[in-house]
């Protein structure tokens, strides 16, 4: 694994556990129902709760939501299937909430 001190990272709001690194940021232009939110090709710490069909902005999608694994705080969902074409992108991604994540330190 790269070495990961010195990283720029993201952890949970509540407890801190690590949960993602900046350089896994795919785009900080994404708007959640509170507010921004960053899309990750990649998160680590994290639980995957059950999958649903729900209808976004950008059309349906099947998701997941995330939690902290630490702490159990909802911190986004997970991209699981886009059903429109131009949304394809998104699958396998995760959205964290600006709100819901701190800057740490790998």
């Amino acid at each position: 694994m790269a070495d990961l001190m010195g990283s720029r990272a993201y952890c949970c709001f509540k407890c801190q556990n690590l949960v993602a690194f900046h350089d896994d940021i795919v785009s900080k232009d994404f708007q959640a129902s509170n507010g921004r939110a960053f899309l990750f090709s990649h998160t680590m710490n994290i639980i995957l709760g059950p999958k649903e069909d729900r209808q976004l902005i950008t059309g349906l999608h099947t998701v997941a939501d995330v939690y902290c694994s630490d702490c159990g705080e909802e911190l986004g969902w997970k991209y699981i299937k886009a059903y429109e074409e131009t949304q394809k992108y998104k699958e396998g991604k995760y959205i964290l909430e600006k709100f819901k994540i701190v800057r740490g330190n790998g």
